[in-house]
């Protein structure tokens, strides 16, 4: 009957460990199912939208930008309602669909599509990216710099896990309402959280900036990865020259197996020691 017990209990014992061990990748893929139907709801909706609506939001996005800077930017040309709309209805901006979805952040030498949402907080940032508050709404234009931040290391999902992956000349895009624009990486930097100085807003240039915590499980770090405006024709033909066939290992993938393969030595050692240690007091209760 013991025997039975300890059967069952290393059955059920072993199941769990292979059900935890297995949890990262399961997590993912059904993440990444998940994320590809909100998407298309999300631009269903969009697609939905009279070209009232979508105007309306986007002149909202650029009061609120203007704002921002407001010695840069010619205030002027909004009324005092969309000013004051701007500024106290952030929360809705950009949100056409009703679902909290900014945009989208496309990059094609990740093969990544992430949702942005409005803030920073835990939650938003356990859904996809995060819209860094008192930066400008990523639409674009003269004298803005959006910026754009997202979890590295999560078991659950990839994220911004691959960001370091970029180099300087590779390009992303921002789906925004019924509009895409383009980016060309200009720049990488690894700076202390602190340290914003590059992300400011630089009168006249039109920057994006993705941002994840760095090295990877550590987080110490931020890593910002800046693109400069650039037309898609142009954008496209660099994707076309720099995104491989293959999607280059991933840096998640990477540390998943790295911790795979230690958790599994260590199991096997103990097993070994479990096995050495029966296998003795076994020797010394035969020849007593």
């Amino acid at each position: 009957m013991k025997k039975k017990l300890a059967l069952g209990a290393a059955v059920v014992t072993f199941f769990l460990a292979l059900l935890i061990t297995l949890y990262p990748l399961i997590s993912t893929a059904y993440n990444r199912q998940h994320q590809s139907q909100i998407h298309l709801q999300h631009q269903e909706q969009v697609d939905a939208a009279d070209d009232e609506a979508l105007e309306a939001a986007w002149e909202l996005a650029e009061a609120y930008n203007a704002a921002l800077v407001p010695g840069v930017q010619d205030l002027e040309r909004f009324t005092p309602e969309q000013l004051k709309a701007a500024a106290k209805g952030y929360k809705d901006l950009l949100d056409i669909a009703g679902d909290g979805i900014l945009c989208y952040v496309t990059i094609p030498k990740l093969k990544t599509c992430l949702p942005v949402y409005h803030g920073t907080s835990d939650a938003v940032l356990e859904l996809g990216l995060g819209h860094l508050l008192g930066t400008s709404l990523p639409i674009g234009g003269g004298s803005t710099h959006s910026v754009l931040t997202g979890h590295s290391g999560l078991a659950s999902q990839r994220l911004l896990s691959d960001l370091d992956q970029l180099e300087p000349g590779d390009v992303f895009y921002i789906e925004v309402l019924d509009k895409t624009l383009a980016y060309e990486v200009d720049q990488m930097k690894t700076v202390l959280p602190y340290e914003t100085e590059d992300l400011q807003i630089i009168p006249g240039q039109d920057y994006c900036t993705l941002v994840t915590c760095t090295p990877f499980g550590v987080n110490t770090h931020r890593l910002l990865v800046r693109g400069t405006r650039i037309p898609c024709e142009e954008a496209e033909e660099i994707a076309a020259e720099t995104v491989p066939e293959e999607h280059p290992v991933s840096t998640w993938e990477q540390e998943y197996w790295k911790g795979l393969s230690i958790g599994l030595g260590a199991v096997a050692l103990m097993g070994l020691t479990a096995l050495g240690f029966w296998t003795y007091r076994r020797c010394r209760r035969e020849s007593s």
